[in-house]
């Protein structure tokens, strides 16, 4: 199947109607789902990737069409929550077929919302065809403001394209979130300063902690830094106030009194958050992972592929719910070099 050629029909496809909900062995409901579109990214961030990549094979990968009917079988059993993700998705070759695609199940009310996590490097290019779809919120990975740090984080990222890029996606109308990953030695001392600039834009800020998936250039236990150091650092230069505010993720958020913006946490080493998970991730092939930190998955490809109904592939998918783990067993120390999980972030969907 050519997936370059225009086919707007193949991917409007009608809306199915609702069947029953997917619920996991603990009760929990799976109603977001985090589905990858490509391993390949214009970066090389530090924690995410090793310099020297090898990426799949494209003949590998879900073809556009496929991914369009693997998220319309999660919609159908409940999920209300789509968030594309890479890699950097926005590199994907006619990414907004995609989109243009999922949007009818937000035109017929069973998904509440189709996101996006980017690096903003292409922002500029797609943000209006993005706020066309009826995505609103996108999240943007940003870890330092510094021209300097930034390309050495990223390895050869421009600054000034991401920044482009989200001057275009508020000029659509769409509600940034920035995510910036705590980097020890790297970026701790720019944490005041970007709450500033980030709540001065109407942006909300949330910290990530570095996460042991894959193989790097790096140490990751160098580059850890717990998130309760972070927040006692900024609690020294702002008024941190609890909030109850939810985005369907992990993220714990706090409000701050000066800026009155929100400041989110995502903390699976300090604080485990799985007790509360909804939530599970597909590979750009199909693979279905029920949980983030460990290995077990499922193989959604194979009944895709195998017949033009959704039998096959609705039963692989209710039975991996039923396997879901009650949560993640990661760990950084400096007694092994072996991450916990061997596939990188960027296999797995960010």
């Amino acid at each position: 199947m050519n997936i370059h050629a225009p086919k707007p029909a193949t991917l409007k496809p009608a809306t199915p109607k609702q069947a029953s909900p997917l619920i996991d062995p603990f009760g929990r409901a799976i109603t977001y789902v985090r589905v990858s579109v490509t391993d390949r990214c214009d970066f090389r961030c530090v924690y995410c990737m090793s310099e020297d990549m090898n990426f799949l094979p494209k003949g590998d990968l879900l073809t556009l069409e496929e991914l369009d009917r693997l998220c319309s079988a999660f919609v159908v059993r409940g999920t209300r929550k789509l968030r594309i993700t890479g890699g950097e998705p926005l590199v994907r070759r006619d990414i907004m077929k995609l989109f243009q695609g999922l949007s009818r199940h937000l035109d017929s009310g069973a998904l509440e919302e189709l996101t996006v996590t980017t690096n903003g490097s292409q922002l500029a290019r797609f943000a209006k065809e993005l706020a066309a779809c009826g995505v609103k919120r996108i999240n943007v990975s940003l870890d330092t403001l510094d021209e300097a740090k930034f390309r050495a984080v990223t390895r050869w990222g421009d600054l000034s394209k991401v920044m482009a890029g989200l001057d275009a996606a508020q000029a659509a109308g769409l509600d940034v979130k920035i995510n910036a990953v705590a980097l020890a030695g790297v970026n701790e001392d720019e944490f005041p300063s970007m709450v500033r600039w980030a709540h001065g834009r109407g942006m909300d800020l949330t910290f990530i902690e570095v996460m042991p998936l894959g193989d790097i250039d790096a140490a990751r236990v160098d580059q850890y830094l717990p998130l309760n150091r972070v927040q006692a650092q900024l609690a020294e230069v702002f008024s941190l106030e609890g909030s109850d505010y939810q985005t369907g993720g992990p993220a714990r958020y706090v409000r701050v009194k000066e800026t009155g913006g929100r400041i989110g946490f995502i903390t699976p080493l300090t604080h485990n958050f799985c007790e509360s998970c909804n939530r599970v991730r597909v590979t750009c092939t199909g693979t279905l992972y029920m949980c983030l930190g460990q290995e077990d998955a499922a193989d959604l490809r194979t009944p895709l592929r195998a017949s033009e109904s959704d039998d096959l592939l609705n039963a692989e998918i209710e039975r991996a719910i039923l396997r879901k783990p009650k949560g993640h067993d990661f760990i950084i120390d400096r007694t092994s070099s072996t991450p916990a999980v061997g596939r990188h972030m960027s296999v797995t969907g960010g």
